[in-house]
């Protein structure tokens, strides 16, 4: 087993991992960047060492720098977290040529799997179904049109190499396709160096369902049943739960099997996940493959008791997997709420700034994976997600009570965040009867405008109707004013004149403050 290990992240994944790292007694190195001199899994750490300024390309994706540094610091292993270097085949084979242990897949299958062109290859050589479309990327814009007119409109163009939504387009007819080529080609370039593009059929409202898989090195390779991953925003997930409201065990037994083929038929080993499309007549599609830690394991490890990234380190080290598929059991429920430092008011913009206060959700069945604390400052360089909050109950409803809770109780102030974004969402009606799918946020943000609009034009209304009300309670307020002013000058007069008199007009002074406070404050 290692004895200290390197985590080439930043964040609430630094702080999970660091976590593991103490619980299995090894040496937890952090780095940084200088906008993050004084992050929470920089205090926590063993060792923390800067990287350099804030932009990423000089801080946390500058491997040559992060391989030096496992070196210098006596690292045998590099944990890479989600995002930055995770899924960089380029990265991981630096580090296995640095005589290091990446706590990952082997960086051919990382290659393999990260093109989506060829995951859809290896997923037809394992026998299970993909979306109707391209398996080699695009020869071009005719190209696109004649697939496009093969299969039918709708159809989403994808970057072969992409990921979280970028260079992708839904489109709904040619002359769509024509102008979206150029732009989602050159989207694709920037955010992943390749230019390369794909095309599939759009399946109409899609639930959007990913199966977690570990494997060892010595082919064993098993399934932890499903998350349902629907709710998303921009093509980024914000609301995951395991196991999915289908909660179909056939559908989860045939999903599972077709997830370990498809990994196997890739050399794959650690932990990974298959991401699925599945209809309305339950008919799954295989996506893609995330060949890392996701960012919504903690809904996994709720509900089947295994610590996925502990089992990371474990293969990392060589060791088999200590459990097999029939062991496997998946108790209640468990939903996780993506806590971002956005502003849902104004199109969820990153809202970065000062935490000037923070406090935790605590209480049965609540689990913080955070990585801020009170004073912190949140940067404006990276992803703005501040930390996960996940539930678990029995049942789907107890998990869902207790984030309601859960989220009453999580206090973060002096910055925007989406946490009253999410306390409206678990109030939804679909979102309660598990009737979701990809579609549901636009909906649901389209619902809450067309309230908000309804509403505005009542009060307009109202005021049209009755615009003399505004200054009648103008001078009801200015009369009690004044008569409150008066209040003392009349008890003096009141308590030469008569003993009883002062309680008197001790009792109509208070009711006459009552009354102002209330009017004020209408």
């Amino acid at each position: 087993m290692f004895t200290k290990i390197l985590i080439a992240n930043r964040g609430e994944i630094a702080v999970r991992i660091i976590r593991a790292c103490r619980e299995m007694e090894i040496s937890p190195v952090a780095v940084y960047s200088e906008a993050d001199r004084a992050a929470l899994h920089v205090r926590l750490a063993d060792e923390a060492y800067l990287l350099g300024p804030a932009p990423s390309t000089q801080s946390y994706l500058a491997f040559e720098k992060i391989i030096e540094i496992a070196h210098r610091c006596g690292a045998q292993a590099i944990h890479p977290g989600y995002g930055f270097l995770s899924e960089n085949a380029e990265f991981a084979r630096a580090v296995e040529d640095a005589g290091l242990m990446l706590i990952g897949p082997p960086w051919q299958a990382m290659q393999l799997m990260g093109s989506k062109t060829s995951a859809r290859q290896a997923a037809l050589r394992a026998g299970a179904p993909i979306v109707p479309g391209t398996a080699e990327p695009l020869a071009g814009e005719k190209d696109a049109c004649r697939v496009a007119e093969e299969i039918g409109f709708p159809v989403m163009l994808k970057a072969s190499a992409g990921g979280g939504g970028k260079g992708m387009r839904l489109i709904k007819t040619g002359d769509e396709l024509k102008s979206a080529y150029a732009l989602a080609q050159a989207e694709a370039a920037s955010a992943f160096k390749d230019p390369s593009l794909y095309l599939e059929k759009a399946i109409a409202n899609p639930r959007h369902i990913e199966i977690q898989i570990l494997a060892d090195r010595y082919g064993n390779t098993v399934y932890l049943g499903e998350r349902e991953c629907s709710i998303q925003r921009r093509h980024q997930k914000v609301i995951e739960e395991c196991p999915s409201p289908l909660n179909d065990a056939d559908l989860r037994r045939r999903a599972g099997e077709a997830a370990v083929r498809i990994a196997r038929a890739a050399g794959y080993y650690n932990a990974g996940t298959i991401e699925f499309l599945v209809d309305s007549d339950r008919n799954f599609y295989f996506l893609e493959m995330n060949t890392r830690l996701q960012v919504e394991h903690p809904v996994t490890e709720m509900v089947t008791g295994i610590d996925l990234v502990k089992e990371q380190i474990r293969i990392a080290a060589g060791e088999m997997l200590s459990f097999t598929q029939d062991e496997i059991q998946m108790r209640g429920a468990a939903i996780e709420c993506r806590i971002y430092a956005e502003d849902p008011d104004n199109n969820f913009l990153p809202a970065p700034g000062c935490i000037v206060k923070y406090k935790e959700p605590t209480g049965p069945g609540v689990r913080v994976d955070g990585g801020s604390y009170e004073g912190w400052q949140v940067p404006i360089y990276y992803d703005p997600l501040l930390s996960k909050l996940i539930t678990w109950g029995r049942t789907r409803q107890e998990a869902i009570a207790r984030m309601r809770r859960a989220l009453d109780e999580y206090v973060i102030d002096g910055i925007r965040t989406t946490i009253p974004f999410f306390k409206e969402v678990l109030t939804a009606k679909s979102f309660l009867s598990g009737e979701i799918d990809t579609g549901f946020i636009d909906r649901f943000l389209e619902d809450k405008r067309a309230r908000g609009l309804r509403g505005r034009r009542r009060d307009a209304g109202r005021e049209a109707v009755s615009p003399h009300l505004s200054s009648i309670d103008a001078a009801v307020i200015a009369a009690v004013v004044h008569y409150s002013s008066q209040t003392s000058l009349l008890q003096k007069d009141a308590a030469i004149t008569s003993p009883q008199s002062q309680w008197k007009m001790s009792g109509r002074a208070a009711f006459n403050n009552r009354l102002y406070n209330n009017l004020s404050g209408c």
